[in-house]
């Protein structure tokens, strides 16, 4: 059993629910990145996202295009972000997903990819412009080693689709809970309930919910529905606001606590 569900199904044993933070990889740098996933852990991450910058994320808001283009600027790359995964493992067990467009995992190789994701310790990959349909070898590849494949359904999502998201899908399903591109909102969109009921079934994988979830009120919100919450763009808008500060990491962690506990007290 991979990391992914070994936390998820404790998780659902102790009737409790997860917190999943994103990073983008090499922001502000790589050595940053390892020390922040070590950090999130301590946190109260369940697992982490990392995703690997890429020139054009048509699924992602300002927020996150930023943090790629500060990444990719400094030159980071596909190998970087498994060489992270690497020098994390050495620390920590904590379910790592890889979090990418599919351009970049085409130029490295899948079957190259799919080894050596098993080989640094990664445990899933979503690729958000792949749809099921098309990832028949994507799948085969990443499950013969040991990857699980996390696909994304979306309000839009008809019954077939999310039935083909259902029978695609393994470790979770990640549950879009708006429209449109990720980013902090003020308020979660209703349709994030109706989506995960729907989702819910065709499967009995747990759901994950993320888009514009940028509050502690909206991580538990998410919580009666899903099964974990997926915060970004807020934990990432964090690290750009605090870039220079010698106590990023800190920071970063005490505003991860504060999203997972709804603390009375928003950190600086």
């Amino acid at each position: 059993m991979s990391r992914i569900r070994e936390r998820l199904e404790a998780l659902r044993r102790a009737g409790r629910k997860g917190f999943i933070p994103y990073l983008t990889a090499g922001d502000p740098n790589l050595e940053t990145t390892a020390r922040l996933i070590r950090a999130l852990e301590i946190a109260g991450a369940d697992v982490i996202e990392l995703g690997v910058p890429f020139s054009d994320p048509i699924a992602d808001g300002p927020v996150i295009q930023r943090a790629s283009e500060r990444a990719l600027r400094r030159g980071t790359r596909l190998r970087d972000c498994l060489d992270i995964v690497a020098d994390v493992r050495r620390q920590s067990d904590i379910p790592i997903v890889l979090f990418s467009y599919l351009n970049p995992l085409l130029q490295f190789g899948l079957e190259r990819l799919a080894k050596t994701m098993a080989a640094v310790g990664l445990d899933g990959v979503l690729v958000t412009d792949l749809v099921p349909e098309e990832a028949e070898d994507f799948r085969r590849l990443m499950r013969a080693h040991g990857i699980e494949t996390i696909f994304l359904a979306a309000p839009t999502s008809t019954d077939e689709r999310i039935a083909e998201i259902a029978r695609s899908s393994s470790g979770f399903i990640y549950v879009v809970s708006r429209t449109g591109v990720t980013g902090t909102r003020e308020q979660l969109s209703e349709a994030m309930r109706p989506t995960v009921e729907r989702v819910r079934r065709h499967t009995d994988l747990p759901i994950a919910v993320g888009f514009g979830i940028s509050h502690p009120e909206h991580v538990r919100e998410s919580w009666r529905y899903a099964d974990a919450a997926v915060v970004g763009s807020a934990l990432v808008q964090e690290i750009e606001r605090h870039a220079g500060a010698p106590d990023l990491v800190e920071r970063i962690a005490r505003f991860a606590q504060w999203l997972k506990t709804g603390a009375a007290e928003i950190p600086d």
